[in-house]
């Protein structure tokens, strides 16, 4: 029997004698232990037995424990509207983490987490509106002005919001994003005082002006990197879109290193950045609007993963897109031994996941053939009781 789709999550359990086969199919979240020791009897099962097979399945992170976790997770259950609105969230985090309970509590842990964005122009404020519905408990946005025609978007601030506030609109936007009675965005940080409120678990740094995507100013990100807070860069140069690098403060590359390596590489660099940091004008920068929603997505997904416990590929990596082809590239970018970071002694430093492994699968539970299996019928998480998780496959 396939439980999952795709091969990076399919896992076949067996030989499954026809007691075991059947018992499965009753792990939907509806029946607690002794029901299934019950239903196991009938099958021909004993306790023993139906222990076993609940055994392989959580050692091989197939098995969801619908009432498990801790007080957060608790909490996170009781929520109902937190949980209609992101029970496929939930379902997608099952298969990142593998632990019977390891979904909800990872998804406890979003709404536990703070993340600032600064910048709420098409990036910016999506990122923020993204964040927020996907179960952030605080995201806060900083910038200045007020919101113009332009920067209206399907994914960020409406065009109601025309003329007011960009911080205090992007607040509204996060407020009415936020699922559930979660809605904690609070009132702007002023400028350069960072360390009156509690430190953001991350910033987003997501300018409106190229200039600053293309060439991010270190001494922005120097409060950040004093304090040790990870900061995530994104926005769209021209016809290019940027994601990264997320910035792991004395560990990765930062924008000083960036810059330095810059100067000392590119004939005319230092010059450039002179004129392009004076030379400021009102005239409209090109900003294509699915580019900068695409972006603004992989952000959110970036620092989502972030979040949850992993490093994603913008660690030290600067991902760029050019319109209209497309396709993506990374950019490593090396820490400088001269950038005041720190990081310049971490070039031999290798991520490392944040979060413990799953379980080694038991040897009843391999991976599929190459071949792509058949979709089956698509499991649930419900609560109470104990679930098998992914979708099911009759091997042939």
């Amino acid at each position: 029997m396939q439980f999952g789709i795709t091969r990076a999550h399919a896992s076949v359990l067996g030989p499954l004698d026809p007691g075991s086969a059947s018992l499965l199919r009753l792990l939907d979240g509806t029946r607690g232990l002794s029901l299934l020791y019950a239903e196991g009897a009938r099958n021909g099962l004993s306790p023993a037995d139906v222990d076993r097979l609940l055994d392989t399945l959580a050692g091989s992170g197939l098995l969801e424990d619908a009432t498990g976790g801790g007080e957060a997770a608790r909490e996170v259950r009781q929520d109902a509207e937190l949980m209609d609105r992101l029970r496929p969230d939930l379902a997608s985090l099952a298969l990142l983490d593998r632990r019977p309970a390891g979904a909800v509590e990872a998804l406890a842990a979003r709404t536990g987490a703070r993340v600032l964005v600064r910048g709420a122009g098409r990036v910016g404020a999506a990122v923020a509106a993204l964040l927020a519905a996907a179960g952030v408990g605080a995201v806060e946005v900083m910038d200045g002005g007020r919101v113009e025609p332009a920067d209206v978007s399907p994914a960020g601030l409406p065009p109601n919001a025309v003329g007011a506030r960009r911080a205090e609109a992007a607040r509204r936007l996060v407020s009415e994003s936020a699922p559930g009675g979660r809605r904690r965005s609070r009132p702007e940080p002023a400028a350069g005082r960072l360390g009156e409120a509690p430190p953001p678990d991350l910033v987003v740094l997501a300018p409106r002006d190229a200039v600053s995507v293309h060439a991010p100013d270190p001494q922005l990100a120097e409060p950040l990197i004093a304090a040790g807070i990870p900061h995530l860069y994104a926005g769209v140069v021209e016809t290019t879109g940027v994601v990264g690098p997320l910035v792991l403060p004395g560990r990765t590359a930062c924008a000083g290193c960036l810059e330095r390596y810059r100067v000392e590489r590119e004939a005319g660099h230092a010059r450039l950045l002179a004129q392009w940091r004076s030379g400021r004008t009102h005239r409209v920068e090109p900003l294509d609007l699915a580019l900068a929603t695409t972006v603004a997505a992989l952000t959110a997904s970036h620092a989502l993963s972030l979040l949850d416990g992993h490093l994603p590929t913008t660690v030290g990596e600067r991902w760029e897109a050019n319109l209209p082809t497309l396709a993506w590239t990374r950019h490593h970018l090396p820490t400088h031994p001269h950038c005041p970071c720190g990081a310049g002694t971490a070039d031999n430093w290798h991520p490392a996941p944040l979060t413990t492994a799953p379980s080694t699968p038991r040897t009843s539970v391999t991976r599929p053939p190459v071949r792509e299996p058949r979709q089956g019928p698509a499991g649930h998480v419900r609560a109470p009781g104990t679930i098998t998780r992914g979708a099911i496959t009759q091997q042939t």
